[in-house]
């Protein structure tokens, strides 16, 4: 619900100062603001419910965490739901709060986001997104949420699409006459290129991190299965 607040509620907001309209090229400052906020809200969203629940707020995440083994079906299924829900709830509040700017409460976007540079943008978003909570999860890292949030934002300026890269956000859009919004079939082929792009990932990083370090291990070179103590922790268990 937060994530969609942040993700399309800062499109409006700036939309509404400009002036900007559906299929008017947006100026760089524009992207710049939207990723600013999606990077913020989210670095504080891991922070504060990855102690509750692992931070479970894209459906591609959690499939791939199910595929690795590291979420059960029944789990899934339910914060599968869990976020389609919230994200359908943060997209009608969002037409709440700026009520006197979008003048609707329920909208079906006709911005079409159907070429194959986009659907390969968000194959490829969810590919690293995946990649990047692998390695920093299973590598020990104690950055993670800054790590995430970080890359979002950076995605968001670097990539065609803009990378929505979660399912559940990309079906939030489809309600909103923002210039964020997406046509539904339009939406198919993002969430469609998400969940591949998911499962390839953890494949991938499934087999390149096979299990969890603890703090003060490392990988061998090619071979994250053999780890190496560092020094320090081999001082302090002498």
């Amino acid at each position: 619900m937060m994530l969609i607040i942040a993700a399309i509620g800062s499109v409006v907001l700036v939309g509404q100062i400009t002036g900007i309209a559906p299929g008017d090229p947006l100026p760089l400052w524009f992207i710049i603001m939207n990723a600013v906020a999606v990077g913020f809200v989210l670095f504080a969203l891991i922070e504060t419910f990855g102690p509750l629940s692992g931070a479970h707020f894209n459906p591609a995440v959690t499939i791939s965490l199910t595929i690795t083994g590291e979420c059960s079906l029944k789990k899934a299924g339910c914060y599968i739901a869990a976020q389609l829900l919230g994200a359908l709830f943060g997209v009608l509040l969002v037409n709440v709060f700026f009520y006197d700017t979008v003048q609707g409460l329920f909208f079906i976007s006709e911005i079409e986001r159907s070429s194959l540079s986009l659907i390969l943008s968000e194959f490829f978003c969810v590919f690293m997104l995946v990649g990047i909570i692998f390695g920093c999860v299973r590598g020990g890292s104690d950055r993670t949420p800054l790590v995430v949030g970080l890359f979002v934002a950076g995605m968001i300026l670097t990539t065609s699409s803009t990378m929505f890269a979660n399912p559940a956000v990309t079906t939030a859009r489809i309600f909103t006459n923002a210039v964020c919004g997406i046509a539904p079939l339009s939406a198919l082929y993002f969430i469609i290129a998400g969940i591949a792009g998911a499962v390839a990932a953890a494949f991938l990083f499934g087999w390149l991190y096979p299990k969890k370090l603890k703090k003060g291990e490392r990988c061998d070179a090619f071979d994250c299965s053999a780890k190496e103590v560092n020094m320090v922790v081999m001082k302090d268990i002498k």
